[in-house]
């Protein structure tokens, strides 16, 4: 048998071989998709985003013979989510599956904002699989899987992208942080708790300004920011924790940060006050008229750790103190002293560094009752030190200490009677008699000299140094001891957390001695000024209103120590916030 062999010996080996010679742009590219993305902070249009890479997608790859027939596109996508995380790259990734799909290609208008880090090694293989060619600008081409000089590239690629946007993030953050260092500006979201923001005139960047843009300033909403002092207060009378404080503010038909600024608090349930809100209040320091930025930074956590292609997911945590910014100067209206913010700091550390046998002696929030008690809250045990509870019987009212409460095992049990009883009929008469021949005119020069002359060594800042003194000393001792221990041959490990607890004590107790100073007292004209104003103190008792003298009770600071054994109780009042006067009643 013969074979005739063509001329071309190729084109004969190609046909007995079955080797099909495809000629470059024969057909051209064909149908392909064409995917973008546009972060939220671009600041720039999406749609603008948009239409120019898709115009860089066609114009690489139209004078190719491709034609874009379906558009994938994410908005609001950070580069540094994986695709699976995407909505539109997740439904271009799906797509790859389906065999009646129009386009047979992806084409990209740039690269830099499609992939990030590593992303392009983790996702090509899946678009080879499926036998969908990527085209690339910055490749000048189709993406070949075979040629490492284009896995070089697109490795070189994803690093670039992932430099920019750190890079980008440095250069805002160092921006921010010396507006408000420089010129204490507010950098937008939600206003604090107590103020509001407002037009400041036109904006400091002209270009800005030319285009419209208004300068916005921090200002005092009145009614919220006396909430503020009113919290504050609370919280330095040393008595009250943050459940106790929100719990009054709740009673007191108090609206709620949510509740009272309903736009701006969507993702809150405008449900109450909370101990959290009343945290942060107390622990936000703008309220001092300061500018300050960047305490609580976005930080970037793996998903899951033993999967890091799952990407990162963000949480917003508190930053390191040197990552904090203040401005150099006030920025906005002051509500609460700097001198004050800083008391309540030290007094928020000291208790945390007690623990829990710190926060054991707070008191714990009133309950809502459907009767006013005058004494509520006002009258502890002499046998517990606990405050005694207001109690209903048939017509009358008394105030109890029940042993019941008391922890198991407690020394105080022995000699602590079953219920201790102490009348409101007792009590109330013999009291509001005092209180009135306090403030009567022929007694008011004693009353004015005796509040005068308690500002001596009872001053709420001598009192305060004292007790912080009493706790450097017992911290001091504490840690001798445990150092003693430790000598005599006591694993040290075992001693790391008293260690550390007893430190802690004595590092807020220094602190507290290094800011409290000798107060301002008062003149005798400046207390008979107070006096004053309260010249309507007898025909408010003679009105005997409980809730009224509840509320009297409250602003004096009136404190009543219930001896059940001889029957009497030690009052004392501080109608003053800087002085203090005590006087013995009896029932």
């Amino acid at each position: 048998m013969t074979v005739e062999i063509s001329r071309d010996p190729w084109s004969a080996l190609d046909d007995l071989l079955g080797v099909e010679i495809v000629t470059a742009g024969d057909e051209g590219i064909g149908p392909l998709a064409v995917y973008g993305r546009c972060s939220t902070e671009d600041n720039q249009d999406p749609e603008t985003s948009r239409g120019w890479q898709v115009g860089n997608a066609r114009k690489f790859v139209e004078p190719l013979g491709g034609t874009v027939v379906e558009e994938f596109f994410d908005i609001g996508q950070s580069r540094s989510v994986p695709w699976e995380r995407r909505d539109e790259a997740s439904r271009l990734l799906a797509a790859l599956k389906d065999p009646h799909r129009s386009w047979n290609a992806v084409v990209v208008g740039e690269g830099t904002r499609c992939w990030f880090g590593n992303q392009f090694s983790l996702i090509a293989p899946r678009f080879a699989a499926y036998g969908v060619d990527l085209w690339v600008p910055e490749l000048g081409g189709k993406f070949d899987a075979r040629n490492p000089s284009h896995k070089m590239l697109m490795s070189v690629l994803g690093g670039m992208s992932e430099s920019e946007r750190q890079h980008v993030q440095a250069r805002v953050r160092a921006a921010m942080d010396a507006q408000v260092l420089n010129e204490g500006r507010h950098q937008g979201g939600r206003a604090p708790y107590g103020y509001v923001v407002v037009d400041g005139g036109p904006h400091p960047n002209p270009r800005k300004a030319a285009e419209g843009y208004r300068l916005r300033v921090l200002a005092i909403d009145e009614p919220s920011a006396e909430v503020v002092r009113r919290i504050f207060a609370d919280y330095l009378t040393g008595e009250k924790g943050d459940r106790a404080i929100a719990n009054g503010l709740n009673r007191d038909g108090i609206a709620c940060p949510s509740a009272r600024r309903p736009d701006q608090n969507r993702h809150r349930l405008a449900d109450g006050w909370q101990g959290s809100t009343v945290r942060s209040i107390l622990e936000n320091p703008r309220y001092t008229g300061f500018a300050f930025f960047g305490r609580w930074t976005r930080q970037e956590t793996l998903i899951d750790p033993d999967d890091v292609a799952a990407g990162h997911t963000v949480r917003f945590r508190r930053s390191a103190p040197e990552k904090v910014v203040r401005s150099r100067k006030p920025a906005h209206p002051t509500i609460v002293e700097v001198g004050e913010f800083v008391e309540a700091q030290l007094l928020r550390r000291s208790r945390a560094a007690g623990g829990l046998a710190a926060g054991r002696k707070l008191e714990r929030g009133p309950k809502r009752t459907k009767r006013a008690y005058p004494l509520r809250g006002r009258v502890r045990c002499v046998i517990c030190k606990r405050r005694m509870e207001g109690t209903p019987r048939a017509t009358r009212t008394y105030y109890r200490c029940s042993a019941r409460t008391l922890v198991p095992g407690s020394p105080v049990l022995e000699n602590h009677p079953k219920n201790v009883y102490l009348p409101e009929a007792a009590v109330m008469p013999p009291l509001n008699s005092w209180i009135g021949q306090l403030f009567d005119p022929e007694n008011r020069d004693e009353t004015v000299k005796a509040l005068v002359a308690s500002q001596h060594g009872t001053t709420k800042a001598h009192i305060s140094r004292k007790a912080a003194q009493k706790r450097l000393d017992a911290a001091e001792t504490r840690l001798k001891r445990l150092r003693a221990a430790i000598d005599a041959g006591v694993d040290p490990t075992a001693l790391v957390e008293d260690i550390n607890q007893a430190q802690a004590q004595r590092t807020a107790a220094r602190a507290e001695l290094d800011v409290y100073r000798a107060p301002e007292l008062l003149t005798e004209a400046e207390v008979y000024a107070m006096l004053d104003s309260l010249e309507d103190i007898r025909s408010e008792l003679k009105r005997t209103n409980p809730a009224r003298l509840e509320e009297l009770f409250a602003e004096w600071r009136l404190e009543g120590a219930y001896n059940a054994e001889r029957r009497t109780v030690d009052v004392t009042i501080r109608p003053l916030s800087r002085v203090s006067a005590g006087v013995r009643g009896g029932t």
